[in-house]
C-alpha cells in the first residue's frame, strides 16, 4: 500500500527533477550578474545560494510555461537589494564606488566612437571607460533598466516583470536614460576637444564636425 510520506516524497523529487531542467541551466548567467552586483566571488556566491534557495522553495509558484529567466532575475534583484542596499548608502553600491563593479561588462576601450552612440556601445560590450562613468551616474532607477535592458538583453515586458513597473515606465526610463548618457558623454568629448559642440544632438548637424575630420 502506498503511504501518504511515499506520495509527497515523489511529488518533492519531481519537483527537483522540474526545477533541475528549468532553472538551473540559467545559473551560470545569474552568477555572472552577481559579480556584477557584488564585486567579490564570496559575496556571488552566497548571492547565488541564497536566490537558488528561494526559487526552489517557491518554484511551485512559478507559473509553468512563463519566463523562468526572467522569474530567476526577479528573485536574484530583490535578494540583492534586500541584502546589500541596507549595508551601505546608495551612492557606495550603485553610485561612484561601484563603476568598478560594471567592468566586467567592458572589454576594450575606445576613445570616442561611442560618443555618438551609448546605446550601439552599450550592445556592443566594448565600451570606453567614459561610457562606463556615464552609465555609472545615472541615477539607480535608470541606471537599472539599462543594465537589464541594453547589457543583459532582457525584453520591455522581462524588465518591467524584474522591476515591478509598467512596461511604459521602462520605455520612459530606457530613454531618459540614455538621453542622460549621451548628454554626458558629449560634455565630456567637448571637455577633452574631441568635438567643437557641446550640443551634438540637435537636428541641425552642420556643428558636429569632430576636430580632426
Amino acid at each position: 500500500m502506498i503511504s501518504q510520506s511515499d506520495v509527497v516524497d515523489d511529488a518533492a523529487r519531481e519537483l527537483l527533477r522540474e526545477f533541475e531542467r528549468v532553472a538551473l541551466p540559467h545559473v551560470d548567467e545569474l552568477y555572472a550578474t552577481a559579480l556584477r552586483y557584488t564585486k567579490n566571488e564570496r559575496d556571488a556566491e552566497d548571492l547565488i545560494q541564497d536566490t537558488t534557495l528561494k526559487a526552489f522553495q517557491y518554484f511551485d509558484r512559478f507559473q509553468r510555461n512563463t519566463n523562468c529567466r526572467a522569474w530567476l532575475f526577479k528573485i536574484l534583484t530583490n535578494t540583492f537589494i534586500n541584502q546589500y542596499r541596507r549595508r551601505v548608502k546608495e551612492r557606495e553600491i550603485l553610485g561612484e564606488e561601484n563603476r568598478e563593479s560594471v567592468d566586467t561588462f567592458f572589454f576594450s576601450r575606445d576613445s570616442t566612437r561611442y560618443y555618438d552612440d551609448p546605446e550601439k556601445a552599450l550592445g556592443s560590450r566594448a565600451m570606453s571607460d567614459e561610457v562606463k562613468a556615464a552609465l555609472g551616474d545615472l541615477q539607480p532607477e535608470f541606471r537599472s533598466v539599462v543594465v537589464l535592458a541594453d547589457l543583459l538583453g532582457l525584453a520591455y515586458k522581462d524588465v518591467a516583470y524584474v522591476l515591478d513597473c509598467p512596461v511604459g515606465t521602462v520605455m520612459s526610463r530606457l530613454f531618459r536614460g540614455r538621453k542622460q548618457m549621451r548628454a554626458d558623454l558629449a560634455q565630456k568629448a567637448y571637455d577633452d576637444g574631441l568635438i567643437r559642440d557641446r550640443d551634438p544632438y540637435k537636428k541641425d548637424d552642420t556643428n558636429r564636425t569632430r576636430i580632426g575630420d
